[in-house]
């Protein structure tokens, strides 16, 4: 009789690490496979039916027009892609070194918050593309405006996420460290800092999206290079592919730098629910 009982409580845990490493090599890969499969389908269909249906180029190019035109015009479009994602990247970083001390001083004392978070929020509410045409004003035509709003688009998120994490610590495990002699620095780094990094990077990801338009909407405004400039200049011309092949670019621009960013997350915090087996959380027993 023991024995029996203690098989069929075996039995829900063996059927749970079967269903966990079902799926094979499938189940790894479906997560890109799927949305390629998608994609192609999606192009053949655009391909068909301009074809088909005899659309002017003008209106929507072929996308052997568009890949065309990413080969002929390579030279340009490397020049251009290298000054946006100059860009996005300085523009992130000088968002991360100020939002996430400001951010830190915010939770840290109550009188800073005071005076300062209104003046943040105000400052949010203004449209980033108001404010471009005055950098053009005070720093020219130069890279200097496009970094300042890629700055002022991504500051904000990655601010709001830092502050909600570092609020988010467990009080209890701060009043352990203190029991065991820790100071400010070891409840930081052991307690608000590890509950922190999960919405930390949350903005992260959030902003380095957001950091390709603001490179982009700071190059409408007033700009020489970059592909917000291609764009504009395609627009003006009737170029539908070369309108195309920068936005191809830009997307492919956003997946790499949000991919960048999540690598680092899952390489930074590995233990974090989020990067678990999703069928290891949602599968349940073998019945």
């Amino acid at each position: 009789m023991t024995s029996s009982v203690t098989d069929r409580q075996r039995q829900p845990a063996s059927g749970l690490v079967r269903r966990r490493g079902g799926g094979g090599a499938w189940g790894k890969h479906r997560t890109w496979v799927m949305p390629l499969v998608v994609g192609i389908a999606a192009i053949f269909l655009w391909q068909v039916l301009v074809t088909v249906l005899k659309v002017p180029t003008y209106i929507l190019p072929l996308p052997t027009e568009v890949l065309n035109t990413l080969w002929t015009d390579r030279a340009e479009l490397w020049n251009a892609t290298l000054v946006t994602a100059f860009e996005v990247l300085a523009g992130f970083i000088l968002a991360v070194l100020v939002s996430v001390p400001v951010a830190m001083l915010i939770v840290s004392f109550k009188w800073f918050e005071t005076i300062v978070y209104p003046f943040l929020v105000l400052l949010q509410t203004v449209p980033k593309i108001a404010l471009a045409p005055l950098f053009v004003v005070w720093f020219g035509f130069g890279i200097v405006p496009k970094v300042l709003v890629t700055f002022l688009i991504c500051f904000f998120p990655i601010l709001l996420d830092t502050m909600t994490g570092l609020r988010s610590s467990n009080p209890d495990m701060a009043s352990m460290v203190r029991s065991m002699g820790g100071g400010q620095w070891s409840i930081f780094t052991k307690v608000r800092l590890p509950a922190a990094l999960p919405h930390l990077f949350s903005g992260l990801k959030v902003a380095i999206t957001l950091a390709v338009v603001g490179a982009v909407v700071g190059e409408f405004v007033g700009a020489t290079e970059g592909l917000g400039y291609l764009l504009l200049r395609a627009n003006a011309n009737l170029d539908t592919p070369l309108l195309f092949a920068a936005i191809v670019i830009l997307t492919v621009l956003g997946l790499i730098v949000y991919y960048a960013v999540s690598l680092i997350e899952r390489l930074s915090i590995p233990w974090h629910v989020s990067h678990r087996s999703e069928t290891a959380v949602t599968t349940g027993p073998a019945l």
